[in-house]
């Protein structure tokens, strides 16, 4: 399979879009432990994702609260629900590791469901930077904290009235 990629501007650095050109794999941040960039063997395609980049614009803009877009993050069938259970996070919201543990059904699993959560392969519209520690502080995320902090400010500020940690 041919991998397409871009980049898109945003808040938090230019971000890597990645995918089979019709579904999203991949959504890479240019600092943090998240840091990604392009293959050399993938194929830069500027044309690619057009609907992605517009609804990351749209939710930068804070037009957007809940994306609508064909992905495909590869993980276990553990990963997958934790981060199913991620989409369910409401905008402005945000809740902890034991929280997620519980939706998913494994009350024990909090620092697995950490783990998964870190291995994101799509943040942002798969929202793993909502979650955070049982105490409220934010906690490690893929394009640093600072990245983190951004997008729970910009969706604060869109939605005055979301729920609090």
């Amino acid at each position: 399979m041919t991998r397409l990629y871009t980049y898109c501007d945003s808040p938090v650095g230019a971000l890597l879009l990645a995918g089979d050109g019709e579904r999203l794999h991949l959504i890479g941040f240019p600092e943090g432990k998240g840091r990604t960039r392009h293959q050399p063997e993938w194929q830069r395609d500027d044309n690619a994702f057009k609907e992605v980049r517009q609804q990351l614009e749209a939710y930068f803009a804070g037009e957007l609260q809940r994306f609508d877009l064909a992905l495909a993050p590869d993980g276990t069938d553990f990963q997958q629900a934790v981060w199913q259970a991620l989409t369910t996070i409401p905008y402005g919201a945000t809740c902890s590791y034991g929280e997620i543990a519980r939706q998913i059904g494994k009350p024990k699993a909090s620092r697995a469901v950490g783990a998964a959560n870190g291995q994101n392969p799509i943040p942002i519209i798969i929202p793993c930077h909502r979650v955070i520690g049982s105490t409220g502080k934010l906690t490690g995320f893929g394009g640093g904290l600072a990245a983190k902090e951004i997008l729970l400010e910009l969706e604060q500020r869109f939605a005055p009235f979301a729920l609090q940690p």
